[in-house]
């Protein structure tokens, strides 16, 4: 899984007006999954399914 910044070098993600993220591939906004016991959150594309993780 990758992070979220390396997503957005590799042109996997972009950012919207609002600073969003968006799934390049989809064009939907990314949902976020946070679970208290780890260091970072997931990021996850409604559409297709990919994963991204974002330290917090």
């Amino acid at each position: 899984m990758k992070s979220t910044r390396k997503g957005l070098r590799d042109g996997e993600l972009k950012k919207d007006t609002y600073e969003r993220l968006t799934c390049a591939d989809c064009g939907k906004s990314l949902k976020k999954k946070n679970d208290p016991d780890e260091i970072f959150s997931v990021r996850t594309c409604p559409e297709c399914g990919r994963e991204w993780k974002e330290l917090r």
